[in-house]
């Protein structure tokens, strides 16, 4: 096992009707600034929940931020936080909603260009606003991690970054409000912190034996209950499990002590950024890909998945790899996302743009040995068509 230092302040409060606790968390006298996306939690009640939660404060919204929450959008936030000398961001939402919250504590109270905060991944952020989080779609993991992507339009960027100083004071997590999502939200956000935990997981063995049995029990937990989420929807049992594995896949736990890959997230930031395709449908495109393409560097650990997730344990070890890349194409074909660029309308015209994006991002040494090259980038993406 590698050596490692683990800390998560997040306070998760888990739980039908949690929303009151809200009052119990955010101090008394603040002037908060609810942040949110499309306007659902208008329609399904959240906000009048959240807001008779805080009805002993001062509080504002700002509303609209997009799925992969834009730089140029955050910054009219940016300017509600100044006028209104905001000094508590409570974000309601998924996981663009969070990111982009953390984006703006992170901003709120610097004074140099914002964009700084995107160049040097976060390292120039040294105070934020507190931020707390109700959680309403299961998915990134954003509301108990230090990390955050946000989008320039104007450069097509998707830029992560990551501090100490963004983590959510509290997050509020019930899973009820999960019950009134979409399907194509519900499918994104089981591909979502499933692949997390493939980043954090299919590398190359060290021994951290609670990381990888952690890490293959969330994977069953979303093989069993992902399916499930859609024929069974009003199923609360069901959407609490997804929606604490989601948590889970990506609170710092299960990458302690481990190498980690990413490769696949950079590659689909390309897809998102040029062709808006939705973060978690670039996920399923590229991992099937990525696995065939890396299966010699990530041999024993696709063994060992194969093994104990897929419980794959006759046949050549070649036969076990392709196996196991059959059905995890299969598990998110099942979700109804699917795997293949050319069922989003890209073709091989496309691929120079996506490398050549790639390459302006300095996405050029990727995955946990740095051996994704633009090169390999090309290869894979290709063999996503």
């Amino acid at each position: 096992m590698l050596n490692f230092s683990y800390r998560n302040p997040v306070k998760v409060i888990f739980g039908s009707g949690s929303c009151a606790q809200i009052t119990k968390e955010v101090p008394s006298g603040s002037r908060v600034l609810i942040t949110y996306g499309g306007g659902s939690i208008k329609r399904n009640g959240t906000f009048d929940e959240v807001k008779a939660a805080l009805s002993n404060h001062e509080v504002f919204e700002f509303g609209g931020i997009e799925p992969n929450p834009s730089v140029e959008t955050l910054l009219q936030a940016l300017n509600v936080i100044k006028q209104e000398q905001i000094n508590y961001i409570l974000a309601v939402g998924g996981g663009s909603v969070i990111d982009g919250s953390k984006f703006l504590a992170a901003i709120a109270l610097e004074e140099n260009d914002p964009i700084e905060v995107l160049r040097t991944r976060g390292r120039s952020i040294r105070r934020a606003l507190p931020l707390g989080v109700v959680v309403t779609l299961a998915a990134t993991g954003s509301e108990t991690n230090s990390a955050a992507v946000v989008t320039e339009l104007s450069t097509h960027t998707k830029t992560g970054f990551f501090s100490p100083h963004i983590y959510p004071q509290f997050a509020v997590m019930d899973p009820t409000k999960t019950l009134t999502l979409p399907t194509r939200q519900v499918s994104n956000g089981v591909v979502d912190a499933f692949v997390h935990v493939m980043e954090q997981y299919l590398t190359y063995p060290v021994n951290g034996k609670i990381q990888d049995r952690f890490a293959e029990g969330i994977l069953l937990t979303l093989i069993e209950d992902g399916p499930k989420a859609l024929s069974e929807p009003d199923n609360i049992e069901v959407r609490a499990n997804l929606m604490w594995a989601a948590s889970q896949a990506l609170n710092g736990l299960i990458g302690a002590g481990v190498p980690q890959d990413w490769a696949t997230h950079m590659l689909g930031h390309e897809l998102t950024a040029l062709h808006g395709i939705d973060h978690a449908q670039t996920l399923a495109i590229v991992l099937p890909a990525m696995m065939e393409d890396q299966r010699v560097t990530k041999r024993e650990k696709l063994l060992q998945y194969a093994e104990r997730v897929w419980q794959i344990q006759d046949g050549s070890d070649d036969k076990r790899i392709d196996s196991a890349i059959e059905l995890t194409r299969a598990f998110f074909e099942q979700l109804g996302v699917p795997t293949h660029l050319s069922a989003y309308g890209v073709g091989p015209e496309h691929i120079d743009a996506l490398v050549a994006q790639l390459e302006a991002h300095g996405m050029v040494k990727l995955g946990e040995r740095q051996a994704v090259t633009p090169d390999v980038s090309r290869r894979i993406y290709e063999a996503c068509l």
